[in-house]
């Protein structure tokens, strides 16, 4: 869902074409504590770095896990989000907390939800 998607820029009320394009574990590439998420926004390069404490929160509230899809459906869903409140405009990365990470998978998980209801499907458990 939010792997290959449009947003509207708040400023220039233009589409705005969004494709995930990698996930790399940014303890390798810039030493931090993140897995950041590359983004390609109407052909230029964004990064959105979600923090690794944020995996380790949700395993101890729900017991379930963080996939790498759902960890791209994050990065997306802030995306969508930072482009539509015109966050968006310009930058390079994105850095986000534990709790906002964990509000966007929320937001994120809320939509594929929807999006199967609606298309006559229901999620598996």
């Amino acid at each position: 869902m939010f792997e290959n998607f449009t947003a509207t820029d708040r400023w220039t009320k233009k589409p705005v074409h969004c494709v995930y394009q990698a996930l790399i574990v940014a303890i390798a590439t810039r030493h931090a504590d993140a897995v950041d998420i590359k983004f390609f926004v109407d052909g230029r390069t964004v990064w959105v770095a979600l923090p690794h404490p944020a995996w380790v929160e949700y395993k101890k509230r729900t017991g379930k896990t963080i996939t790498d899809p759902l960890a791209v459906e994050i990065a997306g869903h802030y995306l969508h989000a930072a482009l539509a409140s015109g966050e968006g405009v310009g930058r390079e990365m994105y850095f986000l907390t534990v709790e906002q990470t964990l509000a966007h998978l929320e937001a994120a998980v809320a939509a594929m939800q929807t999006e199967l209801q609606a298309a006559g499907s229901t999620p598996r458990k």
